[in-house]
Order: C-alpha cells, then structure tokens, then sequence
C-alpha cells in the first residue's frame, strides 16, 4: 500500500515510522509512501497556503486553490483521508476494513491552522477520520498513527502475524487482559497461580473474565459496542 501524504512539513516523515516493525516493513517495500510538500503550490506574491475566514473568527483557513493543485498532481489518489476533530472516530474495525479491502492506494491530507476550505472536501469526496476527542496543531501526527494501525495489521509485517494481532486489545472484543513474563515473584508482586498452572482452560477463561471486567471499568462503551 502507498501512502501519498499532503502536508507543509514534509520532513516530519518518516518520522516514527522508520522504527520497529513498521520501519522494516517500509524498508521491505511492504508499503511506501510519498510526501507532498503543499507549499510547493502556494499562490501569490508571498507563497500564501492560507488566508483569513469568510464570515470573521480567529485562525487561517487552507486556500482551496492551494490544496486542489496538491491534490491533482498525485496521479493515483484512492481514498483521500482528511484528519479533522470533526471526522468518525478511528477504531480498529476501521483499520481493518482500510487493509481488507485492498486499497493500493490512500492520500492523507494533513491540515494546519483551522483547517481547510469546506469546497475541497465536497469536491474530492474526502472522507474526515478523527483519533480522538482532542485538538492537535496538525494532522501529521495523526497520519502517521493512521499509517501505523494500518501498516502492522498487512501480511509479514508483525512478529506472528495474525496469531498475535488476534489477542490484541478490540480484536478480541474489549481490552487485553493482564500480561506477565518471568520472573514469577517481583518485588514481592507474584503472577497469578492459574497461569504458572499449565492448563490451559484455566488460563483462557481467567483471560477472558479479566478482559471482561476491565473493559467493563474502563470502557463500558466497548461492550455496548459489541453488543449492537
């Protein structure tokens, strides 16, 4: 999958995705991206990518003109992806459906100041995601957490694949469950008997009753969820 990514900061990429498993998957060419520098299709005398909003308010609002051009020059688009506080939530049933479904190709706008001209997102059809209920200076930040859910979850990327993934936290339903490694006894904290106990229906229905109740505790609206 190729990311084609808009942004007046090109240089924060990769960023943190040069790291880790997505890191090597970017340098096996299991995805690959392309940043776009907005600025390079500024207008006017002092290379303006913003200007003042119709009807009065505080904050610069991304000229269309600028942001159309950007967007023409990629040659294969796909979906256009616009990170906005207004956007649907990003889940991982989401994430899931973006690598299921086979797209080749995602564009990722990354807006700055207030935001952008309302006429581009109805002109391109752009699809508005938001990761969560808080504001960012831009949206770089978001497309490389939309980048990493989306990257670890293609074949050959994470240690085990799809073994491992499946035991995750909202791929099984609700939270993870609690998560313990050797020693057995650590500053006086022991693990629990039943997983030093080697049976391995104890085990799964203790992990699955603690997935329960912690998603219970801190995010019931995960069971209502998966209740619908």
């Amino acid at each position: 999958m190729n990311f084609n990514i808009l942004t007046i900061f090109p240089e924060m990429f990769p960023g943190t995705l040069s790291g880790g498993v997505v890191g090597r998957a970017l340098e096996n060419k299991i995805w690959s991206y392309n940043a776009i520098n907005i600025r390079d299709f500024a207008i006017g005398n002092y290379g303006s990518v913003d200007d003042t909003q119709f009807g009065g308010g505080a904050g610069m609002v991304m000229l269309p003109e600028v942001l159309g051009a950007a967007l023409d020059s990629v040659k294969n688009r796909g979906r256009i992806i616009y990170f906005s506080p207004r956007g649907k939530l990003l889940n991982q049933k989401m994430v899931r459906e973006f690598v299921n479904g086979g797209e080749k190709d995602l564009t990722l706008i990354c807006g700055r100041y207030e935001g952008i001209d309302e006429r581009v997102i109805e002109e391109y059809d752009i699809m508005e995601i938001s990761i969560g209920d808080y504001i960012m200076s831009g949206g770089e930040i978001a497309a490389q957490v939309f980048i990493d859910s989306t990257v670890r979850l293609m074949d050959n990327v994470v240690h085990g694949g799809e073994d491992t993934i499946a035991n995750e936290s909202f791929e099984i339903g609700g939270l993870e469950w609690p998560l313990y490694t050797r020693p057995s006894v650590w500053r006086g904290r022991n693990v629990p008997e039943v997983l030093l106990s080697g049976h391995h229906g104890n085990i799964e229905r203790w992990r699955e009753q603690q997935s329960v109740d912690i998603t219970k505790e801190r995010r019931p609206d995960l069971i209502k969820e998966s209740q619908k």
